[in-house]
């Protein structure tokens, strides 16, 4: 059994780490809300832009855009959206374990796999598993902002424009609530026409100046909005993946205190047990 110090020594300094974890729960809690309302700022406009893509999908416009046909997936592309830190539990783990099932389903079909990595996390981990990255983006800081990601999300666009890519999908964690967080795969391009409940009519546009511009330019305006809004929601994803690791860190910490003081107790009683005994039985040597 370790010596009455060393336990002392230790439960300091689990005590000064216990210290760090409530301070960073307290941060985390306090970002993740900043978090949900730049989230619920950007839904109005996202779900507008879905709304309006619903009915394009419908309609018959002179113009069909290169981002709404479809054709044979040859190649794929995934824009990952990853955090730029750790300690937050298995938040990137479990995103990357989905995506990797898919990518292995692609490959075993023969099909080339291409990534545009959103976040240092994402990075760092296909440098160590393989594959082409065609664009990175990192260092987004706690409140990203659109500009950042219109250049890594054109180069993955370009490709696909350019037929390197057939399909592109964004992999990111979707908010569900403070305990959990759902990592998904949606498909970016093409664009698919979903059915929409709300959509009881649909309608085509009169479109100026011309049909192809305009319908490209909101293509893209569609497609890096949907990235910004993962990005945004995989931003209060992390707070909270952060702020309950913490938390648990913190919990933890104080069982391993409560152990270590019984042991300290332990140790220390065993100790003057010992002095006593030693001093009766010099006491008892003397007066023999």
């Amino acid at each position: 059994m370790a010596g009455a110090k060393e336990i002392r020594t230790q439960i300091s300094s689990i005590k000064n780490t216990q210290k760090i974890t409530s301070a960073m729960q307290t941060v985390a809690a306090s970002k993740m809300r900043k978090a949900k309302e730049r989230q619920s700022a950007t839904e109005p406009y996202a779900r507008k832009m879905l709304h309006v893509i619903h009915h394009l999908a419908h309609a018959h416009p002179e113009y069909e855009s290169i981002f709404m046909r479809r054709r044979e997936v040859k190649n794929v592309g995934y824009i990952v959206v990853s955090s730029d830190r750790g300690l937050c539990g298995g938040l990137n783990n479990n995103l990357f374990r989905k995506l990797l099932k898919e990518i292995i389903e692609h490959q075993n079909n023969g099909a080339g796999v291409y990534y545009c990595t959103i976040g240092r996390k994402a990075m760092d981990f296909f440098k160590r598993v393989g594959g082409k990255v065609l664009a990175d983006v990192s260092e987004l800081g706690d409140t990203p902002h659109i500009d950042k990601l219109i250049g890594a999300v054109k180069v993955m666009l370009d490709a696909y424009r350019n037929g390197e890519v057939d399909q592109i999908s964004l992999v990111a964690n979707k908010f569900i609530n403070t305990m959990t967080q759902d990592p998904r795969i949606l498909q970016l391009v093409p664009i698919r026409g979903k059915a929409d409940e709300n959509l009881k009519h649909h309608w085509d546009y009169i479109y100026e100046p011309d049909a192809r511009d305009v319908l490209e330019d909101l293509m893209s305006r569609y497609i890096e909005a949907g990235v910004y809004q993962g990005v945004v929601e995989n931003a209060a994803c992390e707070q909270s993946a952060r702020m309950v690791a913490m938390k648990a860190a913190s919990d933890n910490a104080n069982d391993l205190i409560d152990e270590l003081q019984l042991i300290y107790n332990k140790a220390r009683q065993t100790a003057i047990t010992q002095e006593i005994s030693e001093i009766v039985g010099g006491a008892a040597a003397v007066s023999g």
